[in-house]
């Protein structure tokens, strides 16, 4: 039996941001008691740390917004904050001719002490980049692919924070074409309200 790969990657898709806007509504609802409607926003960039042809040139500068409508906040301890998962929904900007990805999906933070933590991510990603060849750079095989990330950041101060990313995005073999994947590593600094 083959697996539509683009089928269930596109539901994967389509329910994290389902989520992601349930939760911006539920929150723009209540907005008017003071309620916030991103609970953390982040600014950064990465660049490719592939070789070969498969390298991006470039900066990619990155925004990245996280809603909370799963409890996040009010979880106590790690295992706590595993079963609150927050969504992400974000782009990284290509430069330089390269792709640009917008991507979401579900956000794991575990506190590690009160000042560093660790995070995982995992969700989809629409791209603009080549699907096969005939440039320098990755070849894609699909436009929608997986996407996931692991990090460690530090908190400055309750609101502030930095976190060092590294994030892949590939179709896992599950789709026709190659599958020369994007892998991106950088910074970001991230206000949670």
């Amino acid at each position: 039996m083959k697996i539509d790969f683009n089928r269930v990657v596109l539901r994967f898709f389509g329910i994290a941001s389902a989520a992601a806007v349930t939760g911006f509504l539920a929150m723009t609802g209540s907005a008017s008691a003071g309620a916030q409607i991103f609970d953390e926003l982040r600014f950064g960039a990465s660049a490719s740390v592939q070789s070969g042809h498969s390298r991006e040139n470039g900066v990619f500068p990155e925004i990245t917004a996280l809603f909370d409508p799963f409890g996040y906040d009010q979880a106590a301890g790690w295992q706590q904050q595993l079963l609150h998962p927050r969504v992400h929904l974000g782009t990284s900007i290509g430069t330089a001719g390269e792709a640009t990805q917008f991507f979401t999906g579900f956000t794991w933070t575990v506190d590690i002490n009160e000042k560093l933590f660790a995070e995982a991510g995992f969700g989809g990603v629409i791209h603009t980049g080549d699907l096969e060849g005939d440039d320098d750079g990755p070849e894609l095989g699909c436009r929608v692919l997986f996407h996931e990330y692991v990090g460690a950041g530090y908190r400055f101060t309750r609101n502030w924070n930095v976190i060092a990313q590294i994030g892949h995005s590939s179709h896992a073999n599950l789709c026709d074409g190659p599958n020369d994947g994007m892998t991106r590593a950088g910074l970001q600094i991230g206000y949670k309200f």
